[in-house]
């Protein structure tokens, strides 16, 4: 090999490890697309709960927002796995406000659900359907099709449902480069929102959300590691459960799960709609 061809070979390795130019225009893009709805939750959620009522009044931004969410596939295809998880995360939780406002006040009749739920109106899951990327989806479609291609059990927890039950509706947008700190946020609350987890000593009680029996396959997956160790007689999703809050709960929450003596129960989902117009009850 000439000393020429050599190093032309090392300036083509030296370039094959330098981002691309255009990697910082296409992650502004990326940002940009969601800063409307960053501000949207700015000044309508407040600790979870929506001024559903306002939110309607003034839904223009709300719907343009959600009409952007229709990029190419090929504009998607080229994100990272980050900006991804973070796209449908709010996609989900827009389409969730667009339902809910479309049909606010909700005054349902089905004895099943609370008066006001968003459950009340029907098909809200399961049947409509939104576009975003280039496809046609239900919420149903983003929570059991698309979220799990990403393997990560936290993503359910940051999903706002319009309901009191679901992880606190944050009031800002999730975003590609910030996702796993705002994903360990969603976990730290975890611990501390009644809806999520009650720990009852005095009755040896660690009660979960549903949330988590919904997608028991995909919390064993990630925090089971194993029968082994004190929990190994309990079953695969107990033990994830304890892996999964243990290094959050308070001294004296950690003490009982060490004493391994309690029962691991699901408690009902509380569909209550999140609104902060009449507060957390019917």
């Amino acid at each position: 090999m000439t000393t020429r061809s050599f190093m032309m070979l090392m300036v083509c390795g030296l370039l094959v490890g330098l981002p691309r130019p255009d990697s910082h225009v296409a992650l502004a893009q990326v940002e940009a697309l969601h800063r409307p709805l960053d501000q949207i939750l700015d000044l309508y959620v407040r600790d979870g709960l929506v001024y559903y009522r306002a939110l309607k009044s003034e839904r223009g931004r709300l719907d343009r927002y959600a009409a952007s969410l229709n990029v190419a596939p090929a504009v998607y295809d080229a994100w990272s796995r980050d900006e991804k998880a973070a796209f449908w995360l709010n996609a989900y939780n827009v389409f969730v406000l667009q339902t809910v406002i479309d049909q606010y006040p909700i005054k349902g009749r089905s004895s099943a659900y609370p008066t006001s739920s968003v459950r009340q109106i029907p098909g809200a899951f399961e049947r409509l359907k939104h576009r975003a990327a280039g496809r046609s989806v239900t919420l149903d479609e983003i929570e059991k099709t698309i979220l799990p291609e990403f393997k990560d059990p936290r993503l359910y927890l940051a999903l706002g449902r319009g309901a009191v039950g679901s992880g606190r509706l944050k009031s800002e947008a999730f975003s590609g480069d910030r996702l796993e700190k705002q994903l360990a946020d969603v976990h730290a609350e975890f611990v501390g929102e009644e809806p999520m987890l009650k720990i009852d000593r005095g009755a040896g009680t660690v009660s979960v959300t549903s949330i988590v029996s919904w997608h028991e396959a995909e919390f064993v997956a990630a925090y089971d590691k194993g029968a082994s160790g004190p929990y190994e007689q309990r079953s695969p999703i107990e033990r994830a459960i304890i892996a999964f809050i243990a290094p959050k709960v308070l001294p004296l929450e950690k003490e009982l799960l060490e004493k391994n003596e309690f029962r691991v129960v699901f408690h009902n989902f509380d569909w209550r709609l999140n609104d902060l117009t009449g507060g957390r009850v019917d």
